[in-house]
């Protein structure tokens, strides 16, 4: 069990568990540092850092993860110390809320005729507060027994290119970068080993303002990890790491805290905050 987990999710997006529950959680586990990451929302940091005011044990940084567009798919950045009362960014991740409502509506017609019918009342439901986004869907696809993992739901349905797979409002990689960068916050690439060229990629937006990559992840096998570590390296860049909880429940789903992580990277991460002033 690591000490370090930077990068989860609540209800506040498409997690499971409460922001107040995922600080306790962290907590309990004997956490050191705790970041949240909702998707495309920082409506749960408040929550979470009021809580975390519990446990003197556990660092808390705030944070968001931003869902892009390239020719290859989404990429996903994310963006840690954000600074979550800058109106511009406030209103870009409202905007980037409301598409996603219409964006599953969408896949549910789409689901629909193809016999499988998902009650849009019980997908808010699921949702709770929080942003309604794939994970969503698929939890009530299960539900009706259409599905019999929360993986099929993508595999085979609404993940990329899939028959229900509906697009949303887009944003370039760089564009994000941008948005968080005026949020006063530090732009962090996800998991880049599932970008066909990660260092083309790398490259483009160290230009646009990036600042670290995700070396340790869930997925990431010791080979991805150590390229990940060469390429920030050779690119100037931090690394940071985490388990993509969710919460979710599935037999295969990386705990919170299950992803082996150095304590030096959130040190890391925190000493370059307060070079920047990102930290107040």
């Amino acid at each position: 069990m690591s000490r370090v987990d930077l990068h989860t999710h609540s209800n506040a997006s498409d997690g499971k568990f409460s922001p107040d529950a995922i600080v306790r959680m962290a907590a309990e586990l004997g956490l050191k540092y705790l970041a949240l990451t909702d998707h495309d929302t920082v409506a749960g940091i408040p929550a979470a850092q009021e809580a975390a005011h519990a446990y003197p044990e556990l660092t808390f940084i705030p944070g968001v993860e931003i869902s892009t567009d390239t020719t290859e798919g989404e990429v996903h950045m994310l963006g840690y110390f954000i600074d979550i009362n800058d109106t511009e960014f406030t209103r870009a991740v409202e905007r980037f809320r409301d598409s996603r409502q219409g964006r599953a509506k969408g896949m549910i017609a789409k689901l629909a005729k193809m016999g499988m019918n998902i009650d849009w009342a019980r997908v808010q439901e699921l949702a709770g507060d929080g942003v309604i986004g794939r994970p969503h869907i698929a939890r009530a696809m299960m539900e009706k027994g259409y599905i019999t993992t929360f993986e099929e739901a993508f595999d085979r349905y609404i993940g990329h290119g899939g028959p229900a797979y509906v697009e949303r409002d887009k944003m370039t990689p760089a564009e994000a970068v941008e948005l968080i960068l005026c949020a006063n916050g530090l732009p962090v690439l996800a998991h880049p080993f599932t970008v066909t060229d990660p260092e083309k990629l790398v490259k483009e937006l160290k230009v646009a303002g990036l600042t670290g990559l995700e070396a340790y992840y869930k997925d990431a096998s010791p080979n991805d990890t150590k390229n990940m570590l060469q390429l920030a390296q050779r690119y100037g860049l931090i690394v940071t790491g985490g388990s993509d909880y969710h919460g979710a429940g599935e037999n295969n789903e990386v705990k919170l805290g299950g992803v082996n992580i150095p304590i030096k990277v959130p040190e890391k991460l925190i000493a370059l905050a307060g070079e920047r002033g990102k930290i107040k």
